[in-house]
């Protein structure tokens, strides 16, 4: 945190211009040495949130002219003097630039470190910090909304309220144990249960959404599964509007998964295509078999392509029974091949109440509108849009807050038993530390470095 750091902050290559950044105690004190403005008054006045023109130099040697951007510390992003020097889009005057920083003895940034800075100093924290992460990897105008709510703060506003009262509980049963002179009573009791109560369900309130703001964030893991030759791979190609998969009537053509990514309104699909699942005695389909079991068991849908003919006189093979019984809930049926049929009214009894099914064309496009809906329903929870609220949307987030809420869970049971208040506080001080790793009020350094190498250099 005493060094002065400098990284380029835009990508590298050709462009109009390259920002670079610096930031840290001696950024005056480097850009003094280095930097001539065409306006010395209004540089030596110190301004902060100034824009100057001037010369940069490596000793007697001019290197560009640039634009720099001044942002005092602590009204600055990292909190620190900070410094963005804007110079023409080419590698060799950036890196010249950089050396020359690094000559009068900045360091060069680690991925991520503006941001830790900003978190270590306060002017943000890590759900807002993870927000960064999440807003410049957006693929869709969703995510990028969500993460913007975040950065903002609201979800962290949120999370704050539910931890002072954790906070206030802990509080309240210290002051209990400091005076054991003073008798629990029954009001002491039911005010204590009161509050964990409600703790747990503004708890539950934010991780209620957390399943959506993962999958608005992440994606949609769905896989295309069924015995071969049933159109698993027609309907990868028509999903995609491309020929991306191979598709023959040999059985068995799809021998790995092929990934892809596709937009549904604006939710994003992580497509995988399976190989056939069936028995089989070929070595190299029955890897690509496991795979495809491996696959479905992750899946947050799955896209069971059926035979409507096979439907129709009512056999299943066993490994599509297996997929009906075991992941009938994430399972949306999809009876392919209708176009081959007279008519296509189907009895449906082979199928359990949980299963969704839709009467399919890959090939004449039928159904492909009411896939959408349903997988759309499927994400809001019904609705097929949706407004978005401040939601934890990874991983980290929801674990942590699940283990806060299973603490409050076991406080609550505690009291309801009248275990003694010094062994609910074990509980409640579990929650709190739960509760503060989602922020960074608790937080170890690993983690903080495992979240912030995740970012580019100079961000």
């Amino acid at each position: 945190m005493d060094d002065t750091i400098v990284g380029l902050a835009t990508p590298a290559g050709e462009g109009a211009i390259h920002v670079i950044r610096l930031s840290g105690k001696q950024a005056q004190k480097i850009l003094d040495v280095c930097f001539c403005p065409v306006h010395q008054d209004k540089w030596l006045s110190d301004t902060t949130f100034t824009l100057h023109l001037g010369n940069f130099y490596d000793g007697a040697m001019q290197l560009d002219q640039v634009l720099i951007s001044r942002m005092k510390g602590p009204h600055s992003f990292t909190g620190e003097d900070v410094y963005e020097i804007n110079c023409h889009g080419g590698l060799i005057p950036a890196r010249r630039i950089i050396e020359a920083c690094l000559r009068q003895g900045a360091r060069l940034a680690e991925p991520g470190e503006f941001s830790k800075r900003a978190f270590l100093n306060g002017k943000m924290d890590l759900v807002q910090a993870e927000a960064l992460i999440d807003l410049i990897s957006s693929r869709t105008e969703l995510s990028a909304d969500l993460a913007l709510l975040q950065l903002g703060g609201r979800l962290s506003s949120r999370i704050n309220e539910v931890r002072q009262d954790i906070l206030d509980i802990l509080s309240y049963i210290e002051a209990t144990i400091d005076f054991p002179e003073d008798e629990i009573d029954d009001l002491a009791l039911k005010e204590l249960s009161e509050k964990i109560l409600n703790a747990k369900e503004n708890s539950l309130e934010i991780f209620k959404g957390s399943k959506t703001g993962k999958i608005i964030r992440e994606g949609l893991s769905t896989v295309i599964a069924g015995r071969p030759n049933v159109g698993k791979s027609s309907l990868l190609n028509a999903l995609l509007h491309e020929e991306r998969a191979i598709v023959t009537d040999i059985p068995g053509t799809t021998r790995d998964e092929i990934h892809e990514y596709i937009k549904i309104g604006e939710v994003l699909l992580h497509l995988t295509d399976t190989a056939g699942i069936r028995e089989s005695d070929d070595p190299v389909e029955m890897i690509g078999i496991e795979r495809a079991w491996k696959a479905l068991s992750m899946a947050d849908v799955i896209l069971l392509l059926l035979d409507a003919s096979e439907i129709r006189s009512g056999r299943l093979t066993n490994e599509e029974k297996t997929i009906l019984e075991e992941y009938a809930n994430k399972t949306i049926v999809l009876i392919n091949k209708i176009d081959l049929l007279s008519s296509y009214e189907f009895k449906d009894t082979f199928l359990s109440p949980e299963v969704f099914a839709l009467a399919f064309s890959v090939k004449n496009r039928i159904g492909f509108a009411e896939l959408e809906k349903e997988i759309l329903s499927r994400v809001f929870e019904g609705e097929i849009s949706v407004t978005i609220d401040p939601l934890l949307s990874n991983i980290r987030q929801i674990q942590a807050l699940e283990n806060c809420i299973h603490s409050l869970e076991k406080a609550l049971e505690a009291v309801y038993a009248n275990v003694p208040f010094d062994l609910v506080s074990i509980d409640v001080r579990s929650a709190l530390e739960e509760i503060s790793l989602i922020t960074g009020h608790q937080v170890q350094e690993e983690l903080l470095n495992n979240i912030f190498s995740r970012f580019c250099i100079g961000k």
